[in-house]
């Protein structure tokens, strides 16, 4: 294209049959990013990646090399290539971070934003047997890593706090269940029960400050049972993740707002956790139609709309996944607010031109189980970096982090080689996120249904 600049080749899909293609990220006049591609039956695609001046990273300098992880046990052969081949196979280049099981389908809203495409139908569970299985497995694959239960629902799994207690009992780290809050909310005693099993965090879905955004991605109003929610898990002793679907037009322009909020809640909130929607699932959009934020789109949101509070030199790429897929930073709280400049090493965060992966996802472990969890009445870890966070008040701080999901058009290869957020699809079966919920512009699965 005429004035675009080719910094980096790459692999990708076509989001229409989903072949693996040929693809290049390319720099326009502007200081966007595109990432570039052609199939040769479905002709050229491109869409924003990445986004530099302004005082944002350059692309060349947030990617970094890194030295290949392979997994201890792969699950696959390499025959097809990548992504075809996840089990996970020898070809993919780093540990797991985290361990995602779907114990259910089920699901008691139906929001019109939902990476999972969760129904309110009634099948859907997998059995307590068949949740004790995978834990086994991944267990035995990937060692103690992070483990969060998911859905559909998780709290409407019948038999949830039991395999939180076998996740405790295999020795996991971090035990975390993804939730909308609405049985936190309405049950009594519900939150106590499940810390009492062993759930350290919830990560728990939080897009706004008013109903009209959650009308709007929720398909209902939610504020108030939220709002139950964080207060139940306070009482029960569970840190809370809030996590924020973000959607160009519909809640970008309150990111300031939530972030000064969720620091006002004190220590019970250890992080905001944003994720620019991407198009898989269920989006009330089409692929091509999609209203696309980019990480540094919200790096600048971030620091524009907290008067500073978080700029975005305070942002770290990952040194666990690809560089291209987050940022986070780690703030000492002050007050009402945080301090003027990061409190120490951000999640997973790195320095220096390569990247040992293997190094960089055992620290993304113990971050995230150090400052996202409840407070553990003695350390645990075994090594000095691990002690540190869980000795070093994290219910004083504050995370702020990103996660940038791909979708058919940004898909790249060499990240989704990079993941460390694994589904668990069966005993000592993996598939990077990604990959597990791609779609083509059709709707046809690569994972999803088919595994």
């Amino acid at each position: 294209m005429d004035g675009h600049i080719a910094l980096h080749q790459t692999q990708s899909v076509c989001p229409e049959c989903l072949r693996r293609i040929d693809a290049t990220y390319r720099l326009a006049p502007d200081g966007c990013i595109f990432l570039h591609k052609h199939c040769p039956q479905h002709g050229d695609f491109c869409t924003p990646v990445w986004r530099q001046g302004q005082g944002l990273p350059d692309f060349l300098d947030w990617v970094t090399e890194r030295i290949p992880a392979p997994p201890r046990q792969p699950g696959h052969v390499a025959d097809k290539g990548c992504p075809y081949d996840c089990g996970l196979c020898p070809d993919h280049a780093q540990h797991t971070c985290t361990g995602l099981i779907e114990v259910t389908q089920r699901c008691n809203m139906a929001c019109p934003v939902c990476y999972a495409a969760a129904a309110g139908s009634p099948s859907g569970d997998l059995t307590a047997d068949e949740v004790l299985e995978r834990l086994r497995g991944l267990r035995a694959v990937s060692g103690a890593c992070n483990v969060q239960l998911s859905g559909g629902e998780p709290t409407l799994y019948d038999f949830l706090p039991e395999s939180i207690a076998a996740a405790r009992e295999l020795g996991f780290g971090l035990l975390q269940v993804n939730s909308n809050g609405l049985r936190l909310a309405t049950e009594k005693g519900y939150a106590r029960r499940l810390r009492e099993a062993g759930l350290d965090s919830v990560y728990l879905q939080w897009d706004g400050l008013d109903d009209a955004v959650f009308r709007t991605l929720r398909g209902r109003d939610c504020l108030d049972f939220k709002r139950e929610a964080l207060r139940r898990c306070g009482e029960a002793g569970l840190g809370v993740v809030l996590v924020c679907t973000l959607v160009r037009g519909v809640n970008d322009d309150i990111i300031g707002d939530l972030l000064r909020w969720a620091v006002q809640q004190g220590p019970v909130v250890r992080g905001l956790h944003f994720q620019p929607a991407a198009s898989f699932g269920r989006t009330p959009w089409a692929l091509d139609a999609s209203p696309r934020l980019t990480l540094p789109d919200l790096m600048l949101a971030l620091e524009r709309q907290s008067g500073g509070m978080v700029r975005a030199r305070h942002l770290h790429a990952p040194s666990c996944e690809h560089s291209l897929c987050s940022f986070s930073a780690v703030y000492a709280r002050e007050g009402q607010g945080l301090s003027a400049e990061p409190a120490g090493a951000a999640c997973c965060g790195g320095s220096g031109s390569r990247l040992d992966n293997a190094e960089g996802a055992r620290r993304s472990r113990a971050f995230v189980a150090g400052h996202w969890g409840s407070p553990h009445p003695e350390p645990t870890a075994a090594d000095a970096f691990s002690r540190f966070l869980n000795t070093s008040g994290a219910d004083r701080r504050f995370t702020v982090s990103a996660m940038a999901f791909q979708d058919a058009l940004s898909f790249d290869v060499e990240r989704v080689r990079g993941c460390c957020i694994h589904i668990v699809t069966g005993p000592g079966t993996l598939v990077p996120f990604c990959a597990y919920n791609l779609t083509s512009c059709n709707g046809q699965p690569l994972y999803r249904g088919r595994v």
